[in-house]
């Protein structure tokens, strides 16, 4: 009896790790969405041999070839053309080597064409109006009505009218390419604030983020990333 009542016991123990663990992994950040960051981190950042490393665990985490290829380009926005030309020619090199080895990796699903009924920076300022949930005016973008079109026509426009990724996705990119990037805390933390506030990040998924930082980036990085999502979910 003593025996039967033990087995119970440890099965019950099983169980209850097993649900926690479970719990946690739904919590938390999905390994797809680990292996974005990660991509964006280190593409942002300029860590080219990383990056090779990232780019081959998302794709065994599930990220498509389309998916990648389009986080990539979003680098240009935050970080510049040099980074998302350097991180694309990597990835290309990535999937080439793996193709001589005979794996075929997921195209995934391409851009759905642009309605042509309203121009690139027309969908540009809905979208971000709808990201920020407010007109996103005055200030700066009177100051450079050039910053303001070349935010709202191609960042907004170009790249987030493009169905590949959802927002959801690019703003989790976006906080990612930020975090490698020095002195950028404003912008971080204003996205990091979307990701909380409009695009429907959890805080645990948050912090599961930091996470990630620490494991790219050190330390330092990951303590900077942490005390702003702490102001942001804490606000």
């Amino acid at each position: 009896m003593k025996k039967f009542i033990g087995i119970v016991l440890t099965a019950i123990l099983c169980l209850g790790v097993t649900t926690m663990s479970a719990q946690a992994a739904e919590n938390g950040l999905t390994a797809k969405e680990k292996s974005m960051v990660s991509i964006s981190v280190l593409a942002g950042a300029g860590d080219l041999p990383q990056l090779e490393k990232a780019l081959e665990t998302g794709l065994k985490n599930g990220l498509t070839v389309n998916e990648i290829k389009e986080l990539l380009v979003q680098v240009y926005a935050y970080a510049g053309f040099p980074r998302s030309l350097n991180g694309l020619q990597t990835f290309s090199a990535v999937l080439d080597k793996r193709k001589a080895q005979g794996i075929n990796d997921v195209m995934g699903k391409e851009a759905s064409p642009m309605p042509k009924n309203k121009t690139s920076l027309q969908f540009g300022a809905e979208n971000q109006t709808n990201l920020f949930k407010r007109e996103v005016k005055g200030g700066l973008y009177d100051f450079s009505p050039l910053i303001d079109y070349c935010l709202k026509a191609h960042l907004f426009g170009d790249l987030f009218q493009r169905d590949v990724l959802t927002w959801k996705d690019r703003e989790l990119i976006t906080v990612g390419i930020l975090a490698g990037i020095d002195n950028v805390n404003p912008q971080l933390q204003a996205h990091l604030a979307t990701c909380y506030n409009n695009s429907g990040w959890t805080k645990e998924q948050l912090f599961d983020y930091v996470n990630v930082i620490r494991e790219n980036l050190g330390e330092d990085a990951a303590k900077n990333v942490q005390g702003l999502v702490e102001q942001v979910v804490n606000k």
